[in-house]
């Protein structure tokens, strides 16, 4: 880690030509370039402040050890003062390991209803409250892009954008905490539908995409486009538009196909489409770029394997266990009421504890 001290001062430099790129008034006329640099620049800050916190923890001690030599009272503070720079320590250390680039970004999270029929619309229709719930509680902003209601209630399909307000540091951004959240998440309860009162299992999938911001980072060929138009419908499959506001796009290269009929407009409907376009495209090139580094997300927290049970929600038991880190607790009342944080927290140790201990390989 020694290297990586040193590597510091470049840090630092980069820092202060950041601060004063960001007091230039002229280059939040761009805002997509700003808003790059005040990413960076809050990365940055996390380092710069623990090194300094370090540094100066260091200097104090060193200090108090040269004037116990004269006076020994001085000594009875070093103990202490130790501490100090062994937890700064860490903390520097912790920094300095390679974050996920994406953790500033935020997402498009998308909730599907799987095995289980009506039950598991309804299940998907209890994720996407349990999300938005958590999202208010952290302070974000949710909006719907797409939901394909079923009859019965919940969701067939939800879309839906999830942002943070203003620049944050990485480990404070959406795609840092929701991440984790990829997989098939299953249920066990009894159905509104069952009159024996047996308990039934049922799952929905989660799909969570850093969003691209549209600065040309995904470059789009429109002759690798098809664009279908059609009516929008509401439950059962009843028409609500006598016009083709409905807009169905497919990415012929990768076989990806994005559905939009929320929007009044076909216009509002193809921008949205594009943009949940733009961010399954920027998933689909980590991931080959991952595969190609053989490091596909080494640590098991962050597998998006989509056939993957990564979480039960038992409501008889009232209970909740995280299948990948071994988290689970008694409150799944209150979890569904957007008490996420804990579950979530102990994906982020896993994958932390995993980072630091291949942070040397």
């Amino acid at each position: 880690m020694s290297n990586s001290f040193a590597a510091v001062e470049s840090m630092l430099t980069e820092y202060n030509e950041l601060e004063a790129k960001l007091a230039d008034p002229s280059i939040h006329a761009d805002q997509n370039a700003a808003r790059k640099i005040g990413r960076r620049y809050a990365e940055l800050g996390q380092v710069v402040g623990a090194y300094r916190t370090w540094r100066s923890a260091a200097d104090d001690l060193e200090a108090a050890r040269e004037m116990a030599a004269e006076d020994p009272s001085f000594a009875e503070e070093i103990p202490a003062m130790e501490q100090v720079l062994t937890e700064a320590h860490d903390r520097l250390v912790k920094v300095l390991i390679p974050r996920d680039p994406d953790d500033a970004r935020d997402v498009i999270l998308e909730v599907k209803a799987g095995e289980g029929g009506a039950e598991s619309a309804l299940f998907a229709g209890d994720l996407l409250r349990m999300y938005m719930r958590y999202a208010e509680r952290q302070g974000w902003k949710v909006e719907v892009i797409e939901a394909n209601e079923s009859d019965l209630g919940g969701y067939k399909d939800v879309q839906v954008a999830i942002k943070a307000k203003g620049t944050v540091t990485p480990e404070e951004g959406v795609w840092a905490h929701l991440k984790y959240e990829g997989g098939v998440h299953r249920v066990q309860r009894v159905p509104v539908t069952e009159s024996q009162g047996r308990i039934h299992t049922s799952a929905a999938g989660v799909l969570v995409f850093p969003e691209v911001e549209d600065d040309g980072e995904i470059e789009i060929d429109q002759n690798d486009l098809r664009i279908d138009v059609y009516r929008s419908s509401g439950p059962g499959g009843q028409s609500v538009n006598t016009t083709d506001s409905a807009v169905r796009i497919t990415h012929i290269p990768t076989g990806i196909v994005v559905s939009m009929q929320n929007e009044k407009s076909q216009l509002q409907n193809r921008e949205q489409a594009m943009r949940v376009l733009r961010a399954r495209l920027l998933a689909a090139r980590q991931e080959e770029a991952a595969a190609a580094a053989q490091d596909m997300r080494k640590s098991q927290v962050r597998t998006v394997d989509r056939s993957e049970r990564i979480r039960t929600y038992n409501f008889p038991e009232n209970r909740i266990a995280d299948h990948r880190t071994g988290y689970k607790s008694y409150n799944l009342d209150h979890v569904l009421d957007g008490d996420l944080q804990p579950v979530i927290q102990s994906a982020i140790d896993a994958d932390e504890a995993h980072r630091l201990a291949t942070a040397g390989e």
